[in-house]
């Protein structure tokens, strides 16, 4: 097949003894992923050897810390590229992706395509899946950032350990700079295993700290970066949330190994807004309305703490869960959001092959479990959980879609069906009016 499809040359798996096929350059090595990314490199001509590429990996945060990276290179007048979940960058032009970490010869082949355009650095969300496969094999990295770890990808990771440690690959040596937020037990850990690594803390001490965070009535937020000789520095966010404190900490730190000086760097992050991540959807309305990422038990419990002092009414969540994916967190994200909601509407994320219905009651158990749970409805239909979620509202109020963010289909039974929760929000918000 890879032949008929104008392969020159075969990798495969098995041993030398094995013989090669007639008239074609075959390798042959016992397990062909771990040499991919190294072979498709060097067909691409090394490219990251000119770039200075930035990778960020931990379960929250990557998607954002690689935009606040790229706003920060684009105030020093870099010229960047983005690699990440929601799409690709080049000098700023989207290109569409459908994988957080594209495989080794897509993104070796990327690389090379920034290179050859004048790209400088390039800011790159690095997942788990992407290090324990071997997708970022033969990829030069100037700084690797660490953001935190908390459940997820257990579907795909035997336990939370090699969940770790497949984070962890990210730091064996193959970045120039090691960049580590210590606000958790593992960040902790993996600093401690580091040589040379830098830490960041919004929480106790480290090299980088933010701290003095002020929120304002509308959501944004401003704090001070002290640097490791001290210096303070003023940084404004239209991003709330401490996490997005830490996130932009991380960026400064990372920005800084490569050159960019911090207050340039700060000047960039101020009017940077990440679409569904935090992202506010305003049409006029007397209440917040805000569509989230969220997907994990972590982040469901880090969003709804960053809005709850922003709201003098209620928190009303609409949640789903993933089909086929980590059955363990669907309770722990019902119970996550049933503790700090005033009103949970349980309804469909991406079902896939799953039964949707069985879905939900698996993360109503965790809501019902929940001993100072708030009210709990139960929608199927997304769109009619939103409307019914947005209907509910009054003055004062938060109405929080999560889990989608950003994305613009939702699957069921292998058809990927148009959804965008953001779009939704906001025609429901206007049929309010």
């Amino acid at each position: 097949m890879a032949l008929a499809g104008g392969a020159v040359a075969v990798c495969r798996p098995g041993s030398a003894r094995r013989p090669v096929l007639a008239g074609v350059p075959t390798l042959v090595h016992p397990r062909p992923r771990e040499v991919l990314g190294a072979l498709a490199a060097l067909v691409h001509g090394d490219p990251t050897a000119r770039l200075r590429v930035l990778g960020v990996t931990g379960t929250s945060g990557k998607t954002t810390t690689a935009h606040l990276l790229e706003a920060g290179l684009a105030a020093a007048d870099r010229d960047t590229g983005l690699v990440g979940t929601i799409g690709t960058r080049i000098h700023g032009s989207q290109i569409p992706s459908a994988l957080t970490t594209p495989e080794a010869p897509d993104l070796q082949a990327l690389f090379a395509v920034m290179a050859e355009d004048g790209v400088t650095d390039v800011a790159m969300e690095v997942s788990s899946h992407a290090l324990a496969m071997g997708r970022v094999g033969g990829t030069r990295f100037a700084v690797a950032a660490f953001t935190n770890l908390s459940q997820d990808h257990l579907d795909f990771h035997r336990d939370m350990e090699e969940y770790f440690e497949a984070k962890a690959a990210l730091f064996d040596g193959r970045a120039e700079h090691a960049v580590v937020c210590v606000d958790d037990e593992w960040g902790q850990r993996l600093a401690a295993r580091t040589p040379g690594a830098v830490t960041v803390s919004t929480t106790g001490p480290a090299a980088w700290r933010g701290g003095d965070v002020r929120t304002e009535t509308d959501g944004t937020q401003s704090f001070t970066a002290v640097t490791p000789d001290g210096t303070r520095l003023p940084v404004r966010l239209q991003l709330p949330g401490a996490f997005n404190v830490a996130n932009a900490v991380v960026a400064l730190a990372c920005l800084d190994a490569v050159g960019v000086p911090a207050a340039v760097a700060a000047d960039g992050f101020a009017d940077l807004a990440v679409p569904g991540r935090m992202q506010r959807i305003e049409e006029g309305q007397p209440f917040l309305a805000v569509v989230d990422y969220a997907h994990k038990p972590g982040a469901v419990a880090a969003l709804l703490d960053a809005l709850r002092p922003q709201v003098t009414g209620r928190l009303i969540v609409v949640l789903g869960c993933g089909g086929d994916r980590d059955r363990g967190k669907r309770p722990m994200m019902g119970a996550a959001a049933a503790a700090r909601a005033d009103v949970l509407v349980a309804t469909d994320d991406n079902p896939r092959t799953e039964d949707p219905d069985a879905i939900r009651a698996e993360m109503l158990a965790g809501a019902q479990a929940e001993p100072h749970a708030g009210d709990l409805m139960e929608i199927g239909d997304r769109r009619a959980a939103i409307a019914a979620a947005v209907a509910y509202a009054k003055a004062g109020d938060a109405v929080v879609v999560a889990g989608k963010g950003h994305e613009t289909g939702q699957e069921v039974m292998g058809v990927k069906h148009p959804f965008d929760d953001a779009a939704e929000l906001a025609a429901a918000l206007r049929g309010t009016r």
